[in-house]
């Protein structure tokens, strides 16, 4: 797989624009571990190998197990999630089909039963950056493998 475009460099305002909406997902008050499986359950969805591979290591870094990591996209048939997250996924599977799924009113019910308004308005603008970045990552063949995460703060001086 070769890239077709690097999009940072070629139109570094669109980037800016759209790392602009992740650092506010990043910094709105949501778990982070909640943030990382959403983004990968969407990456799946639209068929994203580099935000996937992104993803998965992101959520590893923050203490994410294998067994639920796998498991992100059977989420319905296992226990291994807590009814916040299976919130998160199902909103996450609806606003990112949108366009056939219109956001089902009991998806949303289920998402209100675990989100306050504000947290909803903020997930689902995690849902919005995920698809974004999907969109250019799969557009553009940015290709997976290279992304390492980043260390914790203070990691190398405990190394």
């Amino acid at each position: 797989m070769q890239a077709r475009i690097d999009y940072k460099t070629a139109a570094p305002g669109a980037f800016s624009a759209m790392y602009g909406v992740e650092r506010y997902v990043r910094e709105c008050g949501l778990e982070h571990s909640l943030l990382e499986l959403v983004k990968c359950r969407a990456s799946q969805i639209n068929g994203c190998a580099y935000c996937l591979d992104m993803h998965t290591k992101d959520a590893r870094a923050l203490g994410e197990s294998e067994q639920r990591l796998y498991a992100v996209s059977v989420w319905h048939e296992t226990p291994f999630f807590s009814d916040r997250e299976r919130a998160a996924l199902a909103w996450t599977e609806a606003v990112t089909s949108v366009g056939t799924s219109h956001v089902p009113d009991e998806v949303y019910e289920m998402a209100r039963r675990q989100f306050s308004e504000e947290e909803l308005v903020n997930l689902t603008m995690a849902v919005i950056a995920i698809n974004g970045w999907n969109r250019l990552a799969v557009s553009f063949r940015t290709v997976p493998g290279t992304y390492q995460p980043a260390q914790p703060v203070g990691a190398a001086r405990r190394a």
